[in-house]
């Protein structure tokens, strides 16, 4: 809360309204042994004056930095536009619709929303958001499980994002579904189909492509999506909301099309916030609605002929229909949402896709200056999208600590995630680099590369 208006006269008269001494004894209930008593440590309240100063000083100390780093979290322009309508009343404090005759602005947000991410995947419906990208997937694979009705085992490549794999597991486990990793193509980074083939597929029920995977590397998902249909498996995409202002959708990969798509949408107008909060979005074919976690909305006529909006599915409450609820999400991320779905409706199909032009010439314009450097080698040969990995002749930990120093974070250290690759490092380059930029990268890890 902003300011608090209540003086100290105003907490003595509100007291006497109720009968009571103080405010500690509307909570005299609690047992003195449970409290926490006076706070201690706690240095005295500081006026606006100083406070704008102190965060001014923290905001300073941590310093600005040339960002190289991906790795599932991006760093896009944001036009001003975007936060300057999101957090406006309208939206910043009513973006969850329970209900929906005193939603409709909002509720038209989010079917506007459903409609643009409908698009940009080629899937028929999507839901009105979830937490992030890791969590959409786990929930795409819950889906995938009780659709099949069968196997309780899924295909997952090494190749997707780590720590999406570990909140995939993690959430998954409980019910008995195991994740089974699918290795990697050493020369090209893409999913491996002799693995696939080495692979029981009868006993697994999905398939997840990634397009982009990790390593930024280009999968060959027409072959992939096939493969899988062959063996009666349903396929979720994991994908880069941007990549598809260029790339085919996942609704068209192959002869049949991905059943579900899953991603997070931090790319669309979300700033990287030291994490979050982002958000995730799900799409499926029309077949697989019921199995759809979160809400989804609708656009209908009221009795006089009028344009209404309303929530149309909810198979997740779990506050009304416990025992059949398709998960235990209990919101979204629709603050995120609105803003995403601004971001899309000011740049539209043209612009995204000049973002995600732009994106791919600078991180293959950096590829190719990082590569001429006598110690740095590209690890893959596949063609990418705006990331891809790199090989360096020292510690990766000591050139990125080493960059750092010049204020240029590097990339992604792959050493912990992906050993076999040695000395390696994911590096990202966006539309908000310059020619600058990637010289100033280029130039500072000659110069570390060489001390």
């Amino acid at each position: 809360m902003p300011f608090i208006p209540h003086t100290d006269e105003d907490v003595r008269a509100m007291l006497a309204a109720i009968g009571v001494e103080s405010v500690d004894a509307l909570f005299d209930e609690i047992p003195a042994a449970l409290r926490a008593g006076p706070l201690q440590g706690v240095p005295r309240g500081l006026n606006e004056l100083e406070l704008m100063r102190l965060m001014r000083e923290r905001a300073a100390a941590d310093g600005e930095y040339l960002n190289f780093i991906g790795a599932g979290a991006y760093e896009h322009h944001i036009p001003a536009a975007v936060w300057q309508i999101a957090t406006r009343g309208e939206f910043y404090s009513s973006y969850t619709p329970y209900q929906a005759e005193a939603s409709q602005g909002t509720l038209q947000v989010l079917y506007e929303y459903q409609t643009m991410m409908a698009s940009l995947t080629g899937l028929d419906v999507t839901n009105a958001s979830l937490y992030d990208g890791a969590s959409a997937l786990a929930e795409a694979l819950l889906m995938a499980v009780r659709a099949h009705k069968g196997a309780r085992r899924v295909l997952v490549p090494r190749s997707l994002n780590p720590t999406w794999r570990a909140v995939a597991r993690t959430i998954v486990h409980n019910q008995g579904i195991e994740l089974t990793e699918i290795d990697y193509d050493p020369q090209t980074g893409c999913s491996s189909m002799q693995s696939l083939a080495a692979a029981s597929a009868a006993e697994h029920a999905a398939l997840v492509v990634v397009q982009p995977n990790f390593f930024g590397a280009l999968e060959p998902v027409d072959e992939l999506v096939d493969w899988a249909h062959a063996q009666g498996l349903i396929v979720i995409a994991a994908v880069n909301p941007t990549a598809l202002a260029l790339l085919k959708p996942p609704g068209e990969w192959g002869a049949r099309g991905a059943d579900i798509a899953v991603g997070d949408g931090q790319p669309l107008g979300i700033p990287l916030s030291g994490g979050g909060p982002y958000f995730g979005f799900l799409a499926c074919r029309q077949a697989l609605v019921r199995q759809m976690p979160g809400r989804i909305v609708g656009r209908t006529l009221d009795a006089e002929g009028r344009v209404g909006y309303t929530l149309t599915l909810q198979a997740r409450e779990q506050h009304i229909r416990r025992s059949k609820a398709t998960s235990n999400i209990c919101t979204n991320q629709g603050l995120m949402v609105t803003a995403a779905t601004i971001y899309m409706a000011l740049l539209g199909p043209d612009g995204l896709a000049d973002v995600a032009r732009s994106s791919h010439a600078n991180a293959a314009a950096l590829r190719e200056l990082l590569t001429s450097l006598p110690r740095v080698e590209s690890v893959f040969d596949g063609p990418a999208f705006h990331e891809f990995v790199v090989r360096v002749e020292s510690p990766v930990a000591t050139v990125l600590q080493q960059l750092g120093a010049h204020g240029i974070l590097g990339g992604f250290e792959l050493t912990h995630h992906y050993p076999e690759l040695g000395q390696a490092l994911l590096v990202c380059a966006t539309e908000t680099k310059t020619p600058d930029d990637l010289r100033r990268y280029a130039t500072h890890m000659a110069g570390v590369l060489s001390s």
